[in-house]
């Protein structure tokens, strides 16, 4: 079944343009709840947002939808996405909803959706949603005395609190540590610096200070310039860098250098198989995983599985595969042992574990291997079907020929625009630039 509203992570869009509008959201909520009642039971949802203006009209319009439908509503203010999963378990609520748009501009906003476990849905699951939408969902509209309730979890922040603390091993502690956290004026604003204070850590916090339209703007995971400069300024031990809803993480040591998230994943994969933390022998990751991070883990005697980009892909093949160490390039690392999605604060905390257990300071430790060589560039197109011409591909196993064993090309539709993404990697660097520039071309003379 094809898609039309959702993407690679849950529904996103320009807020009222369509699909984010308000009656096309009622609308969700309604078919959602189609497809999550089941039973007699009172069938609950809880609902998360970051700290978009946006989302006081999204939150209402959501939580309409699902109480017609006879579904109680449990309203958790502004937590971080991976909170909204761990509470929709927590909670025994059959459907978790995240109000964000990530790491994108306060403009754009989106609607993540997890089931009872906490996993964000399949793309049958999200189609069938879909078939829900167009056929007319009011015709299942509950009776006034089956009306849900709405209620707002008022220690929402606290439980998360707690929780992404037991994540930190026992008995260690963060004395003495001078550490930046960058909150990206986003939806761990308040629970990131206070997870790090009651741990122990001296905290410089940046961006803590929400006014709806400066999310993500000149600060967080995707702008971490002022994390680097205050970890200069501060002598910090290391910054943090969280995006808009604090699933991915961009680290910098403390001589400001940034890490990504394929060396916090080989920093932990290291540290787990260390200490026999590590299931099924292998790391999950993405065909966006650097072929230098690959050949790392392999030097550990381990697998590296790749999966289409998107974290709920890197889960699926977790939990097929028996792994409990997963992520993306761009920070989004997930740890099953802890919870069902990526974690920003939770990763940093795995990386901070290290650094005290080792008695090392961060670039000691979170630079393991030499990046290869990748170039990513993308081509705005009509439409992705020129990927199908002729001179396109002839163009792609041209492209593949030249770069051989040794390199990798990945050409892509993206999930949420009309863009052509092409990534290319390998030893020889000038060869890397040379191909992706060629194959652009091609492909922009095509569209």
């Amino acid at each position: 079944m094809t898609r039309e509203f959702f993407g690679t992570d849950g529904v996103r869009g320009k807020v009222n343009t369509e699909p984010m509008t308000a009656p096309t959201l009622l609308k969700l909520a309604m078919a959602a709840a189609i497809h999550f009642r089941r039973g007699d039971h009172r069938h609950r949802v809880v609902i998360g947002k970051d700290t978009r203006l946006s989302g006081y009209m999204i939150e209402p319009a959501l939580t309409s939808g699902f109480i017609s439908m006879g579904m109680d509503v449990t309203l958790l203010g502004p937590l971080p996405t991976p909170a909204v999963a761990m509470l929709t378990r927590s909670l025994r609520a059959d459907l978790g909803v995240m109000i964000s748009a990530s790491h994108n501009p306060y403009d754009d906003n989106g609607i993540k959706l997890f089931d009872a476990g906490g996993n964000k849905l399949s793309d049958e699951v999200e189609a069938q949603i879909e078939a829900h939408m167009k056929n007319n969902p009011a015709s299942h509209l509950a009776q006034p005395h089956e009306f849900g309730r709405a209620v707002r979890l008022e220690d929402a922040q606290g439980r998360y609190i707690e929780f992404v603390k037991n994540s930190f091993p026992r008995g260690l502690r963060l004395d003495g540590l001078r550490i930046v956290v960058d909150c990206a004026h986003g939806a761990a604003y308040r629970v990131a610096p206070s997870v790090l204070w009651e741990l122990g850590a001296e905290v410089i916090p940046l961006a803590v200070h929400p006014d709806g339209y400066n999310i993500n703007k000149n600060c967080g995971a995707m702008a971490p310039e002022a994390m680097r400069d205050s970890v200069v300024l501060h002598h910090a031990d290391m910054g943090i860098a969280l995006d808009g809803d604090a699933d991915r993480l961009i680290v910098a040591d403390e001589k400001s250098r940034l890490v990504d998230g394929d060396q916090t994943m080989a920093l932990i994969a290291q540290s787990w198989k260390e200490n026999g933390l590590l299931n099924g022998n292998a790391v999950v990751g993405t065909v966006m995983s650097n072929l230098g991070f690959e050949r790392f883990i392999r030097k550990l005697g381990l697998a590296l599985h790749r999966t289409p980009v998107g974290d709920r892909y890197v889960v699926e093949k977790m939990l097929e595969a028996g792994c409990n160490l997963g992520g993306e390039q761009s920070g989004h690392i997930v740890m099953s042992d802890f919870n069902t999605t990526g974690d920003g604060l939770m990763a940093a905390l795995q990386v901070l574990a290290v650094l005290v257990q080792k008695k090392k300071k961060a670039s000691e430790l979170l630079n393991l291997f030499t990046p290869v060589p990748q170039k990513l560039s993308n081509v705005r197109v009509a439409s992705t079907s020129v990927l199908e011409t002729g001179s396109v591909q002839a163009a792609i196993r041209e492209a593949e020929k030249k770069l051989g064993n040794e390199g990798r090309l990945l050409v892509r539709r993206s999930g949420t625009e009309p863009l052509i993404r092409v990534m290319a990697e390998g030893d020889d660097e000038s060869l890397v630039n040379e191909v992706v520039s060629s194959l652009c071309a091609t492909i922009q003379k095509a569209a």
